[in-house]
């Protein structure tokens, strides 16, 4: 087993690196070109250092609160794959206190992606990370204090939920009760920017109990994932896929009730390429229709917002049978499952809590 989690450890590197290759060296310079630019620090005008300086005093200064380590202040609890900056100091903050580090933590709430004004770019499309802008004015939240240095880091966490099903007789609450610890289970990976001191590298290592194999150093953001929202704010057609439309089967394009075109003949739908929405419309013509008396159903994910869900709702609230299997092992999605089964039971639905043996995607 050690030598298979050598061996994925070590590719496992290897992708990463590439990764942020690619961002860098190709992806990057890439967007450039096209008038969509990631400026950096030593890139900022005048115009754009006021304004993002206007920005960290208005909108990320008052939430965040840097933390010294001392004695009376140990290693804050740091939360799953959250974005963090660990501080190198020298001197004495404001009360007198000598402390040569600061954990300084960048609640959730903040973008991690910020677009400056058309007006202020050189560029169609300027944006500007969060971590860079707190790289830049890090040293206003230390008073009196010198900044040795800043780096991002952020920790993931195993995130299994240690519930044996066969030996819990109420899978839901056991469920429930572990659920809040999900952010805090043991450390399993720490990136770092590329830039951080050894000295600061070894110490986060041994905060969280990893070793040198553990470590990502990389060249860039550490949340990759937070670039995913950029397409949304660049309005350039012809540098995206066009949008795909799932179809609608014949047999169902002219028919007001599914239930009419299912007499007709069994459909077959294959998704993704066929639309999702005529299973929808069963379920609401089913939760309404006079002559539907039951409903049953095996659900799987829900998210927080399900229209599937809203469906068996109604249909238990217009007095029909309603009997839903939940699964509640549905690895990050345990939270959104109990929270529907909780609303299907209020309204006289038969809710039954189990662990699908076998799940085919």
């Amino acid at each position: 087993a050690r030598e298979v989690y050598r061996l994925v450890s070590d590719e496992t590197h290897a992708i990463v690196k590439e990764q942020y290759a690619l961002l860098n060296d190709e992806i990057l310079p890439l967007l450039a070109a096209e008038g969509i630019r990631f400026a950096k620090r030593a890139e900022w005008n005048v115009a754009q250092r006021e304004w993002i300086s206007d920005f960290f005093f208005r909108e990320v200064m008052p939430v965040i609160t840097p933390i010294g380590l001392d004695p009376s202040h140990p290693f804050p609890r740091v939360l799953n794959k959250s974005l963090n900056f660990a501080v190198e100091l020298e001197g004495r903050d404001a009360f007198g206190r000598s402390s040569g580090a600061a954990i300084v933590q960048a609640p959730r709430v903040l973008p991690r992606v910020i677009r400056l004004p058309r007006e202020l770019g050189e560029a169609e499309y300027t944006f500007v990370f969060l971590s860079s802008i707190l790289h830049e004015f890090v040293h206003e939240l230390f008073s009196g204090m010198k900044v040795l240095g800043c780096y991002q880091f952020r920790v993931t966490r195993n995130s299994d939920l240690f519930v044996d099903e066969e030996e819990v007789k109420n899978l839901r609450a056991k469920i429930q009760g572990e659920l809040p610890q999900r952010h805090f289970g043991d450390a399993v990976r720490l990136e770092v920017a590329n830039s951080c001191s050894e000295a600061m590298t070894q110490f986060l290592l041994g905060q969280f109990n990893l070793t040198e194999s553990d470590l990502f150093r990389v060249a860039g953001p550490v949340n990759l994932v937070r670039l995913m929202q950029v397409p949304d704010w660049v309005v350039r057609n012809d540098l995206k896929f066009p949008p795909f439309t799932p179809g609608i089967p014949k047999a169902l394009q002219k028919c007001h009730s599914v239930f009419d075109s299912i007499r007709g003949g069994d459909i077959l739908l294959h998704h993704p390429y066929q639309s999702f929405n005529p299973v929808i419309e069963l379920l609401e013509q089913a939760a309404t229709d006079p002559q539907v008396v039951a409903t049953k159903m095996t659900v799987y994910r829900t998210g927080t917002d399900s229209v599937l869900m809203q469906s068996l709702l109604r249909a238990a609230q217009n007095g029909k049978e309603v009997t839903v299997v939940v699964e509640l092992m549905a690895r990050f999605d345990e939270e959104a499952n109990i929270g529907w089964a909780t609303k299907l039971e209020e309204v006289g639905a038969h809710v039954v809590y189990g662990v699908v043996g076998y799940k085919t995607h």
